[in-house]
């Protein structure tokens, strides 16, 4: 499959838009109340709303990431030919 430059650059600024929202996102979460058993932030037991958005987090990351990468290849395809 071959994709467009236009395509290519859409994939890369998707990839890029997901690493400046979703660590902002983790940073608002780790300071929530909720996240934690005391409802004091990082102080006791983490409770299952962070590690459920963790896992939310992690995975938009790996997902972001990989199309960043396709992106920049397509892109760098694109260009050789």
């Amino acid at each position: 499959m071959v994709l467009s430059r236009g395509w290519a650059v859409f994939l890369v600024g998707v990839g890029i838009w997901t690493w400046v929202i979703w660590p902002r996102f983790a940073l608002a979460i780790w300071q929530d109340p909720r996240s934690w058993a005391s409802g004091t932030v990082a102080d006791g037991a983490a409770t299952s709303f962070l590690w459920v958005h963790a896992l939310l987090i992690a995975a938009s990351l790996a997902i972001g990431t990989t199309v960043g990468v396709l992106g920049l290849r397509a892109w760098l395809s694109a260009r050789r030919s």
